[in-house]
């Protein structure tokens, strides 16, 4: 929240909106700056030290919690939430920290991050955590419109196979015992798109499915904490989508700072392969401040992607989606700055999906 005010959530407050989906990183595990960096405001020394202990992580939710935009977006709507990687620490996999191995330390912390998590978001007793370990993958159906599966793809993850980072791929990611959400997970997650009468199925996911090539040429360069470290996994959900058939599969994604809209290919090494699916990649409420970081930094890579069907780097907003029976429509309702909390709201762009027909066009 140092990066600036939370106007993306007051603007968001005053929309006429059934829920909202939170796609991870509610907070970030670092310690807080003296002067609340863009805020200005004085913040007691407990708030220095990064997140490890269950008391810190409580009073980073605390924090967090009393900006008065996000809680007037709690009172108005109901929140459905996933976590990513921040809620404990920078690209954690499983129960391996940043770049280490598992150990009893890692697990004592994660198990407390995910004790401050359960008690500060709005969850039912079927998440409570037991032994460190807690069930947060879940569906839900929006009558015969809409059904959510609500995915974990941080707690049950093979540690990167590659490394942290980004670089070529590694024979290991190429291993088929790789996995981004856990066997079970994936079995639970192939169970309910198979059994789905809905007409519209939404995969609330966490990093991106689509591929991005960095390098645009040999070797190819891709960010292995992204699905793209976890090819093989992510074949066997596009395989899957194709082979049961699933109406109008729909990811929306967080964690990048940046905005995309994908088709998800059967084939990400054919430009021509069908398009499977749909994924909308949405921006950070107020992380990065209004720097200019990615916009130069993947913009150059976007020809050499061309599933990409739209980027944009370097606003901060939110992504309203609208289903009805016949399309999907998806607006990029961005502010003007996150320097001031007043900051004027607008629509940077949108597109819509039809009904059986995969990929967003525009509009």
């Amino acid at each position: 929240m140092g990066h600036g005010y939370y106007s993306a959530y007051r603007r968001m407050a005053e929309e006429d909106l059934d829920f909202v989906v939170h796609l991870g990183d509610y907070v970030y595990e670092y310690g807080v700056a003296a002067d609340g960096l863009v805020r200005q405001v004085p913040v007691p020394e407990q708030f220095r030290p990064e997140c490890v202990t269950l008391e810190r992580y409580r009073l980073q939710y605390g924090l967090y919690k009393s900006d008065p935009d996000l809680q007037r977006a709690h009172a108005r709507f109901p929140f459905i939430v996933t976590w990513d990687d921040h809620e404990v620490q920078n690209d954690y996999a499983g129960v391996a920290p940043e770049g280490g191995a598992p150990s009893p330390e890692f697990s004592a912390r994660r198990a407390a991050a995910y004790q401050a998590y359960y008690e500060h978001q709005p969850l039912r007793a079927a998440a409570l955590p037991q032994d460190g370990d807690m069930r947060l993958h879940r569906r839900l159906t929006w009558g015969d419109l809409a059904q959510f599966s609500v995915l974990d793809g941080r707690q049950y993850r093979t540690d990167q196979p590659c490394g942290d980072g980004e670089f070529p791929r590694c024979d290991a990611s190429l291993d088929p015992s790789v996995t981004m959400l856990g066997f079970e997970q994936e079995d639970w997650l192939r169970y309910g798109l198979e059994r789905s009468d809905a007409r519209w199925n939404v995969l609330a996911n966490q990093a991106m499915v689509g591929q991005l090539d960095h390098n645009r040429g040999d070797p190819r360069i891709y960010w292995h904490d992204a699905w793209d470290g976890y090819p093989v996994a992510r074949q066997r959900l596009v395989d899957h989508l194709v082979d049961a058939e699933i109406r109008n599969p729909i990811v929306i994604t967080g964690d990048w700072h940046s905005t995309f809209v994908n088709d998800i290919k059967q084939d990400f090494s054919d430009p021509e392969s069908a398009t499977v699916a749909t994924e909308f990649v949405g921006t950070s409420i107020s992380t990065n401040d209004d720097w200019i970081v990615y916009g130069p930094y993947y913009g150059p890579m976007i020809k050499a992607n061309p599933h990409i069907k739209f980027f944009d780097g370097d606003r901060r907003g939110y992504v309203r989606c609208s289903f009805g029976r016949q399309q999907m429509v998806v607006r990029h309702r961005m502010v003007r700055t996150v320097g001031r909390r007043h900051a004027e709201q607008y629509t940077f762009s949108s597109f819509v999906v039809e009904d059986g027909t995969p990929g967003a066009q525009r509009i």
